[in-house]
């Protein structure tokens, strides 16, 4: 009996060792960014369009299985060029400093950058752009183009929000691609494109510059696919089927409410976007509680040093290592340390994203903690110290028992506000690719055109949140002053 069960349990590992083999396939990872229709966007909860559609196709023919990410534009190239993906496509131009950081496959399709107006605008061609206020999408061939042959633009992070822009009269024109910008205009009667194209370009997909093998497998595939026609199919059924389904419009009336009650079906609840919110509403909570603890963890270490140091003269290389790592902290941007910290340190390591966010704003929110604590340590009169040493305390203990409690209670009002900032400052995730509660709005937004309610639904979360913390900081205030 015993040999049967030995040997069943080897059949058993030699069969699911098999299965493994051969179900198991390698994983490609694609990264885009879902604001720029018909190429790429969001329906029904999955990034669909004209690239996708490709992608999927080749990896399926190559026998990849593919995953797509949702990133900032600008993210895309470093993204492939670190190893973080393995192709980014967006409408991504051919360019030749972009040559420099990746391959890239042979182009798939040419398009246009064309100009957006407003229905009643003056301008009429590429020589009246001189005096006006450009739009465009920030590190796009148009934000090229404009920067070096007309004048500075003006930059948005996608073109919805530069197209919102223009439609409330903050800028003049907006510079973007032929497809993106005829949705623009079918959504709103009040714009209009001009005939004359500004320049013209060639999308294709970016790899990676060590994968030389996945660019010939991509080159290859595209090649017959344009031979057979299959590309051109592909391109055609998206900008026909988009031109139709994309033209949701909020009723037009003279009825107020009846327009908010259309506008609020139509972002919300229309698809079930607002699981958009919840989603990222979740993730931001959960980024910012650890990224504090870590920060507190971090910031306490960090202000014990210091204020020893100022206190007695010793630890000077530990207190010469926390001046470097507060100086570095503080003066640089959090959303570069974030970067920094995703594309270079943990450029070659498979770690989640939301990990990598969590050590990002922990580090960040860590120095700034650091210094309100050793104020409020710092702060408490010298003469509990040398009372507490008067009774027979050690210094630890005096610091433990006399020193911290006290700091802590004078520092908390400046702690909370901490928190707060550190919660407004999780906003930039989408950077890495985490749909935090900002890129909820964002995914709607692109969706619907429509920036006010997203943008207000966004703010009011963020409110909200920021007024419950406010009141049960100053419900524990209250109790640690019950002493008093």
């Amino acid at each position: 009996m015993l040999k049967k069960f030995y040997l069943i349990i080897l059949v058993a590992l030699a069969v699911s060792f098999c299965g493994c083999d051969q179900t198991e396939k390698p994983k490609l990872i694609m990264v885009t960014n879902a604001t720029f229709p018909p190429y790429e966007y969001i329906e029904k909860g999955q990034i669909d369009g004209i690239d996708p559609a490709i992608i999927k196709e080749v990896a399926a023919n190559l026998g990849y299985e593919l995953e797509i990410q949702d990133m900032n534009f600008e993210s895309i190239i470093a993204a492939v060029q670190s190893g973080k993906a393995d192709i980014g496509a967006s409408g991504i131009t051919v360019t030749e400093e972009r040559k420099k950081q990746v391959f890239f496959t042979i182009p798939y399709v040419v398009s246009e950058q064309l100009i957006i107006v407003r229905e009643d605008s003056a301008i009429q061609g590429v020589k009246d752009l001189q005096k006006c206020k450009i739009g465009v999408q920030h590190g796009t061939t148009g934000d090229y183009f404009v920067t070096e042959n007309i004048k500075e633009p003006e930059r948005f992070s996608n073109g919805a929000l530069a197209v919102a822009a223009l439609s409330a009269g903050k800028i003049d024109a907006v510079v973007c691609d032929r497809e993106p910008s005829e949705v623009f205009v079918r959504q709103r009667k009040n714009l209009r494109l001009l005939n004359e194209p500004l320049t013209y370009e060639e999308y294709a997909f970016a790899i990676g510059k060590y994968n030389p093998e996945l660019l010939e497998k991509f080159n290859a595939e595209l090649t017959q696919m344009k031979q057979n026609g299959r590309l051109k199919e592909i391109v055609n059924a998206y900008r026909h089927n988009h031109s139709k389904t994309i033209s949701e419009k909020v009723v037009e009336s003279n009825t107020f409410l009846l327009v908010v009650k259309e506008s609020f079906y139509l972002n919300f609840v229309k698809d079930g976007r607002y699981k958009y919110l919840v989603k990222g509403f979740g993730i931001t909570i959960y980024i910012t509680f650890f990224a504090l603890l870590l920060g507190l963890v971090i910031g306490f270490a960090i202000a014990i040093v210091r204020s020893t140091a100022d206190q007695t003269g010793g630890l000077r290389i530990l207190n010469a290592i926390c001046k470097v790592y507060l100086t570095i902290i503080r003066g640089t941007p959090v959303v570069v340390q974030l970067l920094i910290i995703y594309f270079v340190i943990f450029g070659s390591v498979d770690i989640d994203k939301i990990v990598v966010a969590i050590i990002a704003f922990g580090i960040n929110s860590g120095a700034y903690v650091a210094e309100i604590i050793r104020g409020g340590i710092m702060s408490i009169d010298k003469g509990q110290m040398e009372a507490g040493r008067s009774l027979g305390l050690s210094y630890t203990q005096t610091m433990k028992y006399i020193i911290t409690p006290q700091a802590i209670k004078n520092v908390l009002p400046a702690l909370g506000n901490e928190f707060i900032v550190l919660l407004k400052e999780t906003s930039v995730s989408g950077y890495i690719a985490l749909q935090d509660l900002t890129k909820g709005g964002d995914i709607i937004r692109s969706q619907t055109y429509d920036a006010f309610l997203p943008l207000l639904a966004v703010a009011v979360i963020y409110l909200a949140v920021v007024m419950l913390l406010s009141a049960l900081l100053g419900k524990f205030e209250k109790g640690l002053k019950k002493n008093e």
